[in-house]
């Protein structure tokens, strides 16, 4: 068959008023929720989707560079169609990792064709189910955290994640509360990226050796990039120190970095986003390197149900022993609790994904075993603009995130601009 469209669709969701969130080195603001969804025709009628980065720079290059270079191409073997694409513009590292996450639309084509899920093209599943872990706590206060930790329990999920922005004292204190709320059984999971993200109240090395200890002694399960996530070399200490299981991931920047993180034994846990950091080939990768050096692997996964179920598809090739959780973020709905509404998460999909006990059932239909609901490109018109920013106290400025995980930083203006 061959590839007669390529096309990407960006989307927005507006939160009803920018959420104004204080933390203990400045105020985080969310304005927006982005996404993109990627389509993929063939001259069979045939039609592939995937996930991708909800940026303009990432829609500018698969329109300009990636649509142009598979449009016309017959599609038969995804390995050799990266290898041309990596050969000629892929050589940009940006264009490579965007052909990746292209590249998913071209399994869930094949495994359409052959009539088989996504997941025999990547290797063969294992097993029917990976593990969820509730992903939402974004800085309020510690009574609010617990809360939160009780509403995802009894949603069926066996742990929680929160990010904690409190101050030293508060953010053990949270992990006490938590604890209380949620029993001994529930796994609580600590994303400290903002303890590097305050300018000059960035927590000390000292203090986070401070922190995780006050924090092991209430049990959490893994404590995420407490320090700069560039710095293997301090990972690397305080893995050594034992204090808590260590995970990190999702701002590597390439091959290099992640073979590091990994073989020099950093973390207890390796994270990877999918649609960011380079799609089914990093991922399998470094499911391999991590797989042969004992360490754990877990999804980060921070977008649409449609990236969840990407994820999936790759994660069942492996046992949980290996790939043991899927990140599952919980936004906020009319009969939950979360984070923040952002429904067009769920409406990507026409029919919601199957979870059981806190566990994502994968699909075993054709390609990703999934209907999209083309409806959400008009429902959700882009925005442009950033859809997250940190206002620092000291040095005074305003930092922002972009819709790309592995870039810590998009870029700055002065507080007040």
């Amino acid at each position: 068959m061959k590839i007669t469209r390529v096309e990407s669709f960006l989307m927005s969701y507006p939160l009803p008023e920018p959420l104004k969130m204080r933390f203990y080195g400045g105020e985080r603001t969310i304005f927006k929720r982005d996404a993109m969804l990627i389509r993929i025709q063939t001259d069979n009628g045939l039609v592939g989707y995937a996930p991708g980065q909800g940026s303009e720079k990432a829609d500018r290059a698969i329109r300009e560079v990636i649509a142009p270079f598979l449009e016309g191409r017959t599609l038969a073997d995804t390995d050799a169609l990266r290898v041309l694409f990596l050969q000629g513009p892929g050589r940009d590292p940006h264009l490579a990792k965007t052909f990746c996450s292209v590249e998913i639309a071209l399994h869930d084509l094949i495994g359409k064709a052959l009539g088989a899920p996504v997941s025999e093209l990547l290797g063969g599943r294992v097993r029917d189910r990976i593990r969820l872990y509730g992903s939402a706590g974004m800085y309020m206060e510690p009574e609010g955290y617990a809360e939160e930790a009780a509403a995802v329990a009894e949603m069926g999920f066996s742990a929680y994640k929160m990010r904690p922005a409190l101050g030293p004292d508060q953010d053990v204190r949270t992990v006490e509360l938590m604890r209380r709320a949620v029993g001994p059984d529930m796994e609580l999971m600590v994303d400290a990226h903002a303890w590097w993200r305050m300018g000059d109240l960035s927590y000390s090395l000292e203090t986070v050796e401070q922190v995780a200890e006050g924090m092991a002694s209430h049990r959490i399960f893994w404590l995420e990039e407490p320090w700069l996530p560039d710095d293997h070399a301090t990972y690397r200490r305080l893995k050594e120190k034992g204090l808590v299981p260590l995970a990190s991931g999702e701002h590597e920047q390439g091959e290099d970095s992640f073979l590091d993180l990994i073989q020099t034994q950093c973390v207890d846990y390796v994270q990877m986003d999918l649609v960011c950091q380079g799609g089914y080939p990093m991922g399998r990768m470094i499911l391999t390197e991590a797989a042969r050096e004992g360490i754990h692997f877990a999804f980060h996964s921070w977008g649409t149900a449609l990236e969840l179920v990407a994820a999936a598809h790759l994660g069942v090739c492996w046992p949980e022993i290996v790939a043991e959780w899927l990140e599952y973020p919980c936004y906020s709905g009319f009969d939950r609790r979360g984070m923040y509404p952002f429904p067009l998460a769920e409406d990507i999909l026409a029919e919601p994904l199957e979870i059981e006990k806190g566990e994502l059932i994968v699909p075993r239909g054709a390609g990703l075993g999934v209907s999209v609901n083309e409806s959400v490109i008009e429902r959700y018109p882009w925005i442009p603009g950033p859809w997250t920013c940190f206002t620092l106290k000291s040095p005074p400025e305003t930092r922002y995130i972009s819709s790309d995980h592995s870039v810590k930083w998009e870029g700055k203006a002065q507080a007040g601009e």
